[in-house]
């Protein structure tokens, strides 16, 4: 089973202290041996999730940061990121795993929703949050995950009644999900089963969340 090695793990807290092209042209080898290493764990991770999910990818993100509109003019991340996307129109929903020392974390879901689809999904709490209530609620759900996370506006949105019992559901702007890891467990043997178990549990999530964008409020098929 593969580990995030010591060395991209050192390379990552490197980096951070010295977050400058100079070093950072002097220093690629190491660069390239963490990606090298991040890419094989990637692979991996895609063999798992290919028996329990169809899935796009996984994509190893560029450490290369774009300072064009950013206050923050440091060249490079300290992190190495993994994007994943469920495959065909069907499935919903992105996952992503964020490698970097004391910040290791997998999440998922829906980081900014669309109008048409952040639409759909508050018409759906306002008529019945129960199911997903159930899910959120869940001792899988609860073990891996503890709460929902996103940005939520601080009234309620508009066409909805403030009292509506599920408004905290409905004042959401996105819905996201995630699970922390320490600096060990990242690099332990299992840690990429770790990974993909918790990928797994996010199934009901976005399976849920996969049937009530693909239909409309009848609940028949938009696809």
């Amino acid at each position: 089973m593969k580990a995030i090695s010591k060395d991209t793990f050192k390379f990552l807290k490197e980096i951070r202290k010295n977050n400058n092209r100079e070093w950072f042209t002097e220093n690629k080898p190491k660069y390239v041996l963490a990606t090298t290493d991040t890419k094989a764990f990637a692979a991996e991770l895609a063999k798992l999730m290919a028996t329990h999910d169809n899935i796009e990818g996984p994509k190893v993100f560029r450490i290369y940061r774009d300072v064009r509109f950013s206050k923050n003019k440091t060249p490079y991340k300290t992190n190495m990121g993994i994007g994943i996307t469920r495959a065909t129109d069907a499935l919903r929903g992105g996952m992503y795993l964020n490698i970097e020392p004391g910040n290791t974390f997998a999440g998922g879901g829906f980081w900014a929703p669309n109008g048409p689809d952040l639409k759909r999904i508050r018409n759906e709490f306002a008529v019945n949050a129960g199911e997903f209530r159930e899910i959120l609620s869940s001792d899988e759900f609860i073990e891996y995950f503890g709460i929902l996370r996103g940005d939520a506006l601080k009234t309620a949105p508009r066409g909805f009644a403030k009292d509506h019992p599920d408004i905290d559901l409905l004042r959401m702007k996105q819905f996201l999900i995630s699970r922390e890891f320490t600096d060990k467990e990242a690099q332990s043997k299992d840690f990429v089963v770790q990974v993909n178990d918790t990928f797994r549990a996010m199934r009901p999530f976005f399976n849920f969340m996969s049937d009530v964008l693909t239909t409309n409020e009848n609940g028949e098929s938009l696809l």
